[in-house]
């Protein structure tokens, strides 16, 4: 066999194995194409079943709600017909009351009408009777003029006279025993109060006023302090401020200063230089910034325990700072942060037992004074310098109005002012709490003595117990029992405005009537 025909052969077996695997692959395509086919159609007509069974079910589940609804509708229009029927009865009830009511009050307007003509008719009667007693009283006004020879206006004024005599008389004896039942009681309550405050604190007595006595080791570090040509006293009266006086007095040196705190400082540098021994002018200088700075944190700590002994918080730190100045003042002789320390307590105490606010009373206690912190640096009043202060440093309008009232400057507004005021006399008119000159004592009871006297009717006046109180002897000719109370308010009231004094003074008239005879 050759190779073209070999090559031939093989090139139609391949297109015969050609065509015939596209004749297969046609008929398997088709087979497939009408298997499809046929899934469709069954697919669709499954649908178009479901689609008329979902059809069936939703028709009758929409006729039950239909006619479920419907039944609801029925039942609640029942219902409304029954609540309106309900309520057209109710309302055919009220009418029928309303009725019955409406011809009630018809009735009850036709009483009150007859009751008002009945009244007319009553009112006409009472004014004819009223003429007749008018012209009665007339005619007997007429007759008892006529009888006693007196006007009616000269007979109205007798009688009122009389009345007013009587009506003072009767007046005077029951103020009297109001007062004194008022006075009695009145004290007892007082005395019990001011008792128990007092019972409740203990403070001491007098202190320092401007000199201190410094004790020396020996009368020979008197030449050492002076120094030479005086160079080292010079030194030490420079840097403090105050002057010492170095005398015949034993083995001590006084240091004299109005301002207590220079006076301290002076006296803590003296103690130091002389322990040292070595004393010159500066040493004497680094002494003395030393002394002020230990000065600065004593008066600070002072302020704090003050504060804290005292129960009152959130104070300004500055305010605390100028309480703590206190500790080196003094006032006739009694310390002022003591003093004030003791007017808080009395102060909380009587508010306590009143029924007032005590931090308020305790606070305006405690700061009533603060001003003599700083009456050495500022001009004015130390009341004056206190509310100036408080003010700066926020306190409130009720703890300022105590530091302003405690002396009676402005009226008083509230009642804590008030027992500030009173704690206030209290702590310093307590015996051995301040110191007075002998003079101005004896000038105080001549002054109330001579108050007393300057009054007519007045025969003689005593100050006793040390001028808390004064005894008055009146003329009984020239003052009745009446006027002797009157009299007694004018003096109290004279010795309140023209006389200074601490505490209360009593005032006591004294009226005698003696009726003498002799037998022969």
């Amino acid at each position: 066999m050759s190779v073209g025909l070999g090559i031939g052969l093989a090139l139609g077996f391949f297109v015969i194995g050609g065509v015939l695997g596209f004749v297969i692959f046609y008929f398997v395509q088709k087979n497939r194409m009408g298997a499809a086919k046929l899934q469709v159609q069954k697919m669709l007509e499954d649908a178009k079943t479901q689609a008329e069974s979902l059809k069936k079910e939703s028709m009758l589940e929409a006729k039950e709600e239909a006619l479920k609804l419907r039944n609801q509708a029925d039942e609640e229009l029942r219902d409304r017909r029954t609540e309106v029927q309900r309520m057209e009865n109710r309302l055919a009830t009220r009418e029928e009351a309303l009725d019955k009511k409406e011809e009630s009050l018809d009735k009850k307007l036709q009483n009150v009408e007859d009751i008002k003509a009945q009244i007319e008719k009553s009112k006409q009667e009472l004014a004819n009777e009223e003429r007749q007693l008018e012209i009665k009283a007339q005619n007997i006004t007429k007759e008892l003029e006529r009888v006693s020879g007196l006007s009616q206006n000269e007979a109205k004024a007798q009688l009122v006279s009389s009345i007013e005599d009587e009506a003072r008389k009767e007046a005077g004896i029951i103020v009297r025993d109001i007062e004194n039942q008022a006075r009695e009681e009145g004290e007892k309550k007082a005395r019990d109060i001011i008792t128990l405050a007092i019972q409740k604190c203990a403070t001491d007595q007098t202190a320092e006023v401007t000199v201190t006595a410094v004790a020396l080791p020996s009368d020979e570090m008197k030449g050492r302090i002076i120094g030479r040509e005086g160079r080292n006293i010079r030194a030490i009266e420079a840097a403090t401020g105050v002057d010492l006086i170095v005398d015949d007095t034993p083995e001590a040196v006084i240091l004299s200063s109005f301002d207590p705190i220079r006076r301290e400082v002076a006296r803590l540098t003296l103690e130091k230089l002389i322990t040292d021994g070595r004393i010159h002018p500066a040493r004497v200088e680094d002494i003395v910034e030393k002394v002020k700075k230990d000065i600065e944190k004593t008066i600070k700590e002072a302020g704090e325990n003050a504060t804290f002994e005292a129960g009152i918080f959130n104070l300004h730190p500055e305010l605390i700072k100028i309480l703590g100045r206190l500790r080196y003042r003094t006032s006739y002789g009694q310390n002022v942060l003591k003093h004030s320390l003791e007017t808080s307590y009395i102060a909380g105490l009587l508010a306590g037992e009143l029924g007032a606010d005590v931090a308020i009373a305790k606070r305006g206690g405690l700061l009533h004074d603060i001003g003599k912190a700083l009456d050495f640096e500022m001009e004015g009043t130390h009341v004056s310098i206190g509310v100036d202060v408080a003010k700066k440093y926020k306190e409130s309008e009720e703890v300022i109005h105590c530091i302003e009232a405690h002396h009676g400057g402005v009226e008083y507004k509230s009642i804590e002012a008030m027992l500030v005021q009173v704690a206030d006399a209290i702590s310093s008119s307590r015996p051995g709490a301040r110191r007075e000159s002998l003079d101005a004592y004896v000038k105080r009871l001549e002054k109330l003595e001579a108050i007393a006297n300057g009054f007519k009717g007045v025969q003689t006046s005593y100050a006793i117990q040390a001028g808390r109180e004064i005894r008055i002897a009146v003329k009984p000719e020239e003052v009745d029992d009446t006027g002797m109370i009157v009299l007694a308010k004018e003096i109290a009231q004279k010795i309140e405005s023209e006389l200074e004094y601490p505490g209360q003074i009593k005032v006591n008239i004294i009226r005698e009537t003696r009726a003498s005879a002799t037998a022969t």
